[in-house]
């Protein structure tokens, strides 16, 4: 794949990606007040109207930093509470909460039946935790759309969390054998005998897989050898990391990230309000930056990569029916998903290449009709693989069985708040973030249709398809 793909055309700038053609929708005065007047709509297939009323999450951390003394319950805890207390809806109202997790703290498995209880949801409310690598807070929702469509429940929580502050390291699997043998072992002489097998090496941690357990290669060297597939260069994935950060900074700075619910440190008067990976550079200094996986040649730095964070997020998911029963305002009707899974050595980070297509036909629209994109930033290269593969037809050819190339989204309307690159990116909580900041953009930028999609460990992805609610606010 590698050596066919160069046959793409190359993506020199990010000008070169930019339309101008944007179509958004339009809003009318009546009577001296602004009103919502959608241009088509897509076609409920549930019989529910399922809507998106809100969501939140704590502040993205830098793993290390000022959570590193926490577990993953807190986080998950905080979030669950700041959603309760921002969408003032009755504890007792929800039906079922689904939270996403990767990479799991053994004491919390289920974090979110844990974190519910501690967040003073009911007892009588059950709970489940998915894992999807990074789109498991996708799989939360989505799965949650799921159980109202088939009638089982009316109100559902969904969210995620990750705390790469402290992830679980375990004793090799020969210190584990040889504990369990000497919990068996019951005389002096078996004991004795046993203590003769022990060895230095068995001493040695085992750390969690930070590589795909199919290929045993780091994502990270995935990233860079999709990019050089592409010919990506070094010079578009810095400037598309510095895109980022800036977008991610300004948003701040305007004041639009208002899904942010600050975290009090306890005993302390540090109190988090704001995410603390986004950082404006310049082209200059990230330049100096050396490969972090394939050296001395790659083309993936610290600088141009999403980095280990700490967060959580979680969001709530209803009928339309049920949300004026409750007095609720939703923000988006969820419309349409799909997941989509390729080859995880040449096609891991793809996901949204294949997702995108597939989501748009299924919802009945076109490219075009999109007015927000929020797509997850693995590495600058993943990203800018994607657009390049989208503007291929030998690619959609050879490789998605497409007649013709899908389109490239217009970077005017692409993560203008910036994204994981910036923002972080813990595992779990993602999903939520892109749906949350699609529904305060879309209300914000006066448009109708977002789409969100995510790459995913495993050479699996996600596409959805959200609208904007009349009744919509960015707050």
């Amino acid at each position: 794949m590698a050596v066919h793909l160069t046959k793409n055309n190359r993506i020199r700038n990010l000008a070169s990606l930019t339309f101008h053609n944007s179509i958004w929708c339009r809003s009318i005065s009546v009577g001296g007040s602004i009103l919502y007047a959608p241009r088509k709509t897509v076609k409920d297939k549930t019989g529910k109207n399922i809507v998106f009323v809100d969501g939140v999450r704590t502040p993205f951390l830098l793993s290390g930093t000022d959570y590193s003394k926490f577990m993953a319950y807190d986080l998950a805890k905080h979030s669950l509470a700041g959603l309760l207390k921002k969408t003032g809806v009755p504890k007792e109202a929800i039906d079922y909460i689904i939270y996403g997790s990767v990479i799991q703290e053994v004491k919390t498995s289920n974090i979110a039946r844990e974190a519910a209880l501690s967040a003073g949801f009911s007892e009588f409310t059950p709970a489940h935790t998915v894992t999807m690598a990074c789109i498991s807070s996708n799989q939360a929702i989505t799965t949650g759309i799921g159980l109202i469509a088939a009638g089982a429940y009316d109100v559902i929580v969904a969210g995620g969390v990750e705390f790469m502050s402290d992830v679980p390291i375990r004793l090799n699997r020969k210190m584990r054998s040889f504990l369990l043998k000497a919990n068996k072992a019951k005389s002096v002489p078996e004991k004795l005998k046993l203590l003769s097998t022990l060895r230095p090496n068995f001493l040695v941690p085992e750390l969690p897989a930070v590589s795909e357990f199919s290929s045993n290669e780091t994502m990270g060297h995935s990233a860079d050898r999709l990019a050089a597939a592409f010919k990506i260069s070094r010079q578009a994935q810095d400037e598309y990391a510095l895109r980022s950060h800036t977008f991610a900074q300004k948003a701040f700075e305007n004041g639009y990230l208002t899904d942010i619910i600050p975290f009090k440190i306890p005993a302390s008067n540090n109190v988090i309000k704001r995410d603390n990976g986004i950082r404006v550079s310049s082209l200059d200094k990230i330049a100096k930056l050396k490969p972090a996986f394939v050296k001395p040649h790659g083309t993936i730095t610290a600088a141009n990569a999403s980095f280990l964070t700490d967060g959580a997020s979680a969001c709530l998911i209803t009928t339309e029916e049920k949300a004026k029963q409750l007095g609720l305002k939703p923000k988006l009707y969820l419309r349409d998903f799909i997941y989509v899974s390729q080859d995880p050595k040449d096609q891991l980070l793809l996901g949204p290449t294949y997702a995108t297509p597939k989501v748009l036909e299924k919802a009945g629209l076109q490219l075009q009709d999109i007015d927000v994109w929020e797509v997850h930033e693995a590495f600058s290269g993943q990203i800018l693989a994607n657009l390049a593969a989208m503007d291929s037809d030998w690619f959609a050819q050879n490789y998605m069985g497409r007649q013709k190339k899908v389109g490239v989204p217009d970077l005017n309307k692409f993560n203008l708040w910036g994204g994981s690159l910036s923002i972080g990116h813990p595992f779990g909580a993602t999903g939520v973030r892109l749906t949350t900041h699609a529904a305060h953009r879309l209300v914000r930028e006066d448009g109708q249709f977002a789409l969100i999609a995510a790459c995913a460990a495993g050479g699996q992805g996600v596409g959805m398809i959200v609208e904007r609610h009349p009744d919509a606010k960015a707050t």
